[in-house]
């Protein structure tokens, strides 16, 4: 029997992040993949490559989440984008008919093109439904620094005092990625397993931020998870995976690099 991982997000039309990225992530690392599309993004290159955001009507999700649970013996998932108050709360409905052995969520808080309002209600929603139930929870520096309510995050000390404070929304582990935002040579991300910090380090791959490193990075977590690795190990292969993914980006027309494999 294969090893079967969930994911529900949104899907990127590019193909360097969002539902594509994560499907590409569970191939690579021998997990079979099964996806919900929560919401679609286009970007459009005739306005700056701005985001189109559309969201999926809720009962289609609430359909697709039946048909591949009902289909899968599926217990461990990746929630990633999505993008309305309607749809948080469909997903959290769904996932609440049944237990899962874990919920990795990748916590996308805003798109360009959402309104401020409608986003901050999205924000507002996830952290009520969605965050109480994550097994792990994924942050960059921006969300990370949103949820916690800090002013600014700038160390290694702050993206632990970030984690203990998200943790306190409800997740199990927290994961602060630095990334390229952070200041130093190195990408630096810390766990928080509610007892302790653990440090994960990088060199940088440029300062640019590439699209679709956060989708793969938890969608990573979730595979290993899937395999029977424990949180702290599922986190060290991620960190690694991403890295090789930033090494190994994907030049584009539009004015950024998506995550890539070389060989």
């Amino acid at each position: 029997m294969p090893t079967l991982a969930y994911v529900i997000a949104g899907s990127e039309a590019t193909g360097g992040a969002g539902l594509q990225a994560d499907l590409k992530t569970f191939e690579r690392l021998g997990v079979y993949g099964v996806g919900t599309i929560t919401c679609i993004v286009s970007f459009d290159p005739k306005a700056d490559w701005g985001h189109r955001f559309v969201p999926v009507d809720g009962g289609v999700i609430a359909d697709q989440i039946e048909a591949a649970t009902s289909a899968h013996a599926l217990d461990v998932v990746k929630i990633g984008m999505l993008g309305t108050p309607n749809t948080v709360a469909v997903v959290a409905d769904s996932l609440g008919t049944q237990s899962w052995r874990h919920v990795v969520v990748d916590p996308v808080l805003i798109c360009k093109g959402q309104e401020p309002g409608a986003a901050l209600d999205t924000d507002n929603a996830l952290r009520a439904d969605i965050l109480p139930r994550a097994t792990v929870v994924t942050p960059n520096l921006f969300e990370a620094q949103t949820l916690s309510g800090m002013d600014s995050i700038t160390t290694v000390d702050d993206l632990a005092e970030a984690a203990r404070r998200i943790a306190d929304l409800g997740p199990q582990y927290v994961v602060v990625k630095g990334g390229a935002g952070l200041p130093g040579d190195e990408a630096v991300d810390v766990l928080w397993d509610g007892t302790d910090v653990h440090v994960f380090r990088a060199p940088k791959v440029g300062e640019e931020r590439v699209s679709g490193a956060g989708c793969i990075f938890a969608a990573a977590i979730t595979a290993e998870l899937a395999k029977g690795s424990s949180v702290y190990d599922a986190v060290r292969v991620a960190k690694d995976f991403a890295h090789a993914g930033i090494v190994g980006r994907v030049t584009t027309a539009a004015p950024f690099t998506a995550v890539g494999w070389q060989g």
